[in-house]
């Protein structure tokens, strides 16, 4: 059983609201590990489990968009200074991670889901985005 938008959404929430000082999730596909406060990492944390993603919206000229899969800080690339996941003209598959969006101090990938050539960036590096707001502009093919 995946786990949606929402699902992860209602986790945080529980988290924000308990006791708990740390929680770990595993399941088959995603992996969740939370600690609160005051105890720092020496190093930052991998990006979590790929976002589940909607079906990407398609215009009328067959060009795919790549959305924000839920509110939160959009980076283009792992870290300050480093190269951007993605940029125009690179080719994309399903499973390519195109960004990370940062909910609640969380890292998650975002893989473009579909297979193309990146032809617009549509947001700039750490820009705060609603759910739905469009990411990439991919041209179908290779």
């Amino acid at each position: 059983m995946a786990l949606t938008d929402d699902d992860v959404r209602e986790i945080m929430r529980l988290i924000d609201e308990s006791e708990l000082d740390e929680l770990r999730i595993e399941t088959s596909g995603f992996s969740l590990h939370v600690v609160r406060g005051g105890a720092a990492a020496e190093e930052p944390a991998p990006p979590s489990a790929p976002s589940p993603r909607s079906a990407p919206a398609v215009s009328a000229d067959g060009v795919e968009t790549i959305e924000a899969p839920m509110p939160g800080t959009f980076y283009r690339a792992e870290g300050p200074g480093m190269e951007p996941f993605v940029d125009v003209g690179a080719q994309v598959e399903p499973e390519t991670v195109v960004g990370i969006l940062e909910v609640m101090k969380m890292m998650n990938s975002i893989q473009a889901g579909l297979s193309g050539t990146i032809v617009e960036i549509c947001v700039e590096d750490a820009q705060l985005l609603e759910e739905g707001a469009p990411l990439f502009k991919v041209a179908p093919g290779g």
